[in-house]
């Protein structure tokens, strides 16, 4: 009788302290995350950092371009805007940052480079590791330390357009242009065959590829047409709109 009280005693007590540490844990978790997105606003606009990422930006989209070479060498000339994706992404958000140091806001510009950091950042992230996984040799292997780096590169471009919501200032207007374009791209890059070079043991699923980059396209619209009505009243007039 006494132990069976004396279990129940203790098996309260671990209740509560379980109940309180996540109460602690939820309430300082949400200040956390509170404070951690003052410092971001803040530091975000600050031209010293805006000036760091657009140069990373910068040598990023020239580095995209001269990785591009080979494909653009074996392309004919007027189908060069729809292959380098990558590059031009970071080349609009490249702009975007020079507008922004110079407080102005383009909309449009905005819009097209929120989409494409996201839609080829998590691509080539997806690409890379689709390719890995249908290589003979284990994952460790079949990558090595370039794909890394694209990756990490890659993953920065998704991130960079999620984190500058809130200084962006397109609204769903602007991103039926970008619609317009991605999906005519993507349209060209499997209908015409001039996707970006995959694998070659990615290569005989290219047809997956193709849906699932309408699919990541698609889905790349709709995230940004919600986050840019979501935060709408909440966006920051930082820079001057065009």
């Amino acid at each position: 009788m006494w132990n069976g009280c004396s279990n129940k005693r203790r098996n309260d007590g671990k209740t509560w302290l379980a109940g309180m540490a996540g109460q602690v844990l939820c309430h300082y978790g949400k200040r956390g995350v509170a404070c951690m997105n003052i410092v971001w606003r803040a530091l975000s606009t600050r031209r010293d950092f805006l000036w760091v990422l657009f140069f990373v930006n910068f040598l990023g989209s020239v580095y995209g371009f001269w990785w591009y070479g080979n494909q653009l060498a074996e392309t004919e000339a007027w189908w060069w805007p729809f292959i380098p994706d990558s590059p031009t992404a970071s080349s609009l958000f490249t702009l975007a940052i020079l507008a922004w140091l110079m407080n102005r806001s383009h909309p449009l510009l905005e819009a097209f480079a929120a989409v494409t950091l996201f839609k080829y950042g998590i691509w080539a992230v997806v690409m890379i590791f689709w390719g890995g996984w249908l290589d003979p040799a284990p994952m460790t292997e079949a990558l090595n330390w370039q794909h890394w780096m694209l990756i990490c590169s890659h993953l920065g471009m998704a991130l960079e357009a999620l984190l500058y919501m809130h200084v962006m200032s397109f609204t769903w207007k602007h991103l039926l242009w970008v619609a317009a374009w991605t999906l005519t791209n993507d349209a060209l890059d499997y209908g015409v065959d001039i996707h970006p070079w995959l694998s070659p043991y990615l290569e005989p699923y290219d047809h997956l590829v193709g849906w699932f980059t309408l699919l990541l396209s698609l889905t790349s619209l709709l995230l940004f047409a919600a986050l840019s009505m979501l935060r709408a009243s909440s966006r920051e007039n930082v820079f001057r709109t065009e």
